[in-house]
């Protein structure tokens, strides 16, 4: 599952810089720098906000179907993308954009890394945090990756469906 797994470097300047976890150091600490950018606004459309690669991987997945609540542009400004057929036992991706400002992001990653082991770096102008685990019912892999910048946190959860490039992708489309 190569989808929300750290997006490798393609020599253009970016420097990764890997959180030590918390066994190694008995505290991580990931830590967002605030960017002097303009304000990004949160998107209002799961389709548009991919790349066409991207979107050639989710063919024939079923977005934002109804049997899994509300999704889509959501009251608050954020954005639900659910990419989930109903009739499937777990295979899906379910992406939550939404507002967060700095001290709340920082509080939810920094327990992620303490109490679940996560792994944060810090891609892009902004921090990631992912991990990855045995399904306990299929023999699939389920994840979750995280991205937090400029008050914006793209929350992803997925079962058997990480798209190579989904992560980088809606980074890319937000924060351009």
């Amino acid at each position: 599952m190569t989808a929300c797994a750290p997006d490798a470097p393609s020599g253009g300047g970016l420097t990764f810089t890997p959180t030590p976890s918390a066994s190694a150091s008995g505290s991580a600490t990931p830590t967002p720098t605030p960017s002097p950018t303009a304000r990004a606004e949160i998107p209002d459309d799961c389709r548009a906000i991919l790349t066409a690669d991207v979107l050639a991987q989710l063919e024939g997945v079923p977005l934002n179907d109804p049997a899994f609540g509300a999704s889509g542009p959501q009251a608050d400004g954020g954005l639900v993308c659910v990419w989930r057929d109903p009739a499937a036992d777990t295979t899906g991706l379910v992406t939550t954009i939404s507002y967060m400002s700095r001290g709340p992001a920082l509080d939810m990653l920094n327990k992620l890394v303490t109490d679940e082991g996560y792994t944060c770096y810090t891609p892009d102008g902004g921090t990631r945090c992912e991990k990855t685990w045995p399904n306990e019912t299929y023999p699939v892999t389920d994840g979750r990756t995280l991205f937090w910048r400029d008050d914006i946190l793209i929350d992803t959860q997925y079962s058997n469906l990480a798209p190579a490039g989904y992560t980088a992708a809606l980074v890319a489309s937000i924060f351009g």
